[in-house]
């Protein structure tokens, strides 16, 4: 008789694992629950699916580490929010393995990047004449007393963005804007080239402001892609080094 190949029982229980992990997803989607709400019982789950405590438990804790369920020990299984942290870090990797290499992935994810918060350009500028810049003329001015002292200032930098899209209440765009952000933040201390300093920051979303006050989209636009300059100077300018490492130990920040 004929062994079976070695590989055929991990490959079964591979695909099993993915049918279960589909099935919670589209009982999830058919009963119409909502993060937060709670799922059915461990039990009842194994006899809706006619899966074994086992491999209910491994599809669970899988579905948990990518955001579609939220475990509360004691208190059940609910539906998760799926944040977009799986994403962050997948992009957060893929762009340090680039910065050690050609930078290529680096590239496209500031081609993105600029063609969201470009993209957005009218929609940014019309709400804020509405709402009003008050927060961030208050954030700009934080920003030039930290550069005038020299210092970076990430925290204001990621509060400039955040503030520059809340006005239009879109979920999604605040958080792929903070996953862009962030991600580019964790992987600057691996990228070459020259690092910008304090002040060009401060003048960079200092601009954006004032094109906003003017309520002029097309000088908006021409700001914001002024404002990735400073990525941008660094990449074209970059001389890797073998490690892929800094070597002018400044403090990283955020574009």
């Amino acid at each position: 008789m004929n062994a079976e190949p070695a590989t055929t029982a991990p490959a079964r229980e591979t695909s099993n694992q993915e049918r279960l992990r589909e099935a919670i997803k589209q009982l999830i989607l058919e009963r119409g629950l909502q993060p937060g709400d709670l799922l059915p019982t461990e039990s009842e789950l194994m006899g809706l699916l006619g899966a074994s405590r086992n491999a209910l438990r491994e599809a669970i804790k899988a579905l948990q580490a990518l955001g579609y369920v939220d475990i509360r020990h004691g208190h059940g299984t609910f539906v998760g929010a799926l944040p977009l942290t799986p994403l962050q870090d997948f992009l957060s990797f893929r762009m340090r393995q680039s910065a050690t290499e050609d930078l290529r992935e680096v590239r496209n994810l500031l081609q993105l990047r600029e063609a969201l918060e470009v993209g957005l350009a009218s929609e940014v500028v019309q709400r804020h004449a509405a709402t009003g810049t008050e927060q961030l003329r208050a954030i700009t001015t934080e920003m030039r007393r930290r550069a005038d002292s020299g210092e970076y200032f990430p925290e204001e930098d990621l509060a400039f963005h955040e503030t520059l899209y809340a006005p239009l209440d879109n979920a999604l765009v605040t958080e792929l804007q903070e996953v862009f952000w962030t991600t580019f933040h964790q992987v600057d201390p691996v990228l070459p080239g020259p690092q910008f300093t304090p002040h060009e920051a401060w003048g960079w979303h200092q601009r954006i402001l004032e094109a906003i006050e003017r309520g002029d989209v097309d000088l908006y636009r021409v700001r914001m892609r002024d404002h990735f300059d400073g990525i941008r100077v660094r990449l074209s300018r970059a001389e890797p080094t073998g490690d892929g490492a800094r070597q002018d130990g400044e403090e990283p920040v955020g574009a």
